[in-house]
């Protein structure tokens, strides 16, 4: 609901129609997407008695869940860029961040999370598995099942891709952020400041959450309780 709300908003209101709503609008789109994916099997195995799921239909969620997380990975990246310019380079926004260059920006995102999506599936589709068969997760995700692979090779590929999305759009947003850093230290007023601030406050916010969830998650477990904690996460 409160992602088809602000889809609402955005597309109804015109003077929301800027770059940094556009972003925000493609966000809150991956993220209703996203729970589509997730949600009805997670609330199906939760009332089921036998909570069973064949190899097909786990493949399928699986594909668009990497997609989606991919691609918010590089949305996330895209609106740090958007941030850079507005802050470092105000003059040139409206040129820099024309529609057609955030068109460019949410097609490009949408394209490298739909191959790194075909690849990693495509990953997982060639696992060799052990004896059991037993998921311990609520739903199809990367690292219970790898848990159950026999395939090394495989896993290390999986584990490379999904390090190579992380790293490197991390280190992007992580420069463009020492770039707006080193500018705002240079602003004389504090009106500056607050307007930098207030700029990237939300989304720092919720670059913080997305990674630090994500490790959390996604951190290869150890023992049962990892096992656990990766599921509360």
């Amino acid at each position: 609901m409160g992602n088809l709300s602000l889809i609402n908003l955005i597309c109804l209101n015109s003077h929301l129609h800027t770059p940094m709503y556009f972003f925000l609008f493609n966000v809150s789109f991956i993220d209703l997407c996203h729970s589509f994916v997730i949600t009805p099997k997670m609330l199906m195995s939760y009332i089921s008695e036998r909570n069973i799921i064949s190899f097909a239909e786990c493949m399928t969620p699986l594909f668009f869940y990497f997609f989606f997380v991919n691609s918010e990975h590089y949305v996330l990246t895209a609106m740090t860029y958007d941030h850079y310019v507005a802050i470092c380079k105000p003059l040139l926004y409206t040129v820099t961040m024309s529609s057609k260059v955030c068109s460019l920006l949410m097609f490009g995102s949408y394209m490298v999370g739909f191959a790194g999506s075909m690849v990693h599936t495509r990953c997982m589709i060639r696992l060799i598995f052990c004896d059991s068969n037993i998921l311990n997760r609520y739903m199809c995700d990367t690292f219970p099942f790898l848990q159950l692979s026999c395939s090394s090779t495989y896993d290390l590929v999986v584990s490379i891709i999904v390090g190579t999305v992380v790293i490197a759009s991390s280190l992007i947003i992580f420069l463009s952020y020492a770039l707006i850093l080193f500018n705002v230290l240079h602003m004389s007023s504090s009106k500056g400041w607050s307007k930098a601030f207030s700029t990237c406050g939300s989304h720092i916010i919720t670059v913080g959450l997305f990674y630090g969830f994500q490790m959390l998650t996604h951190v290869k477990p150890s023992s049962t309780g990892s096992v656990d904690q990766g599921k509360f996460f």
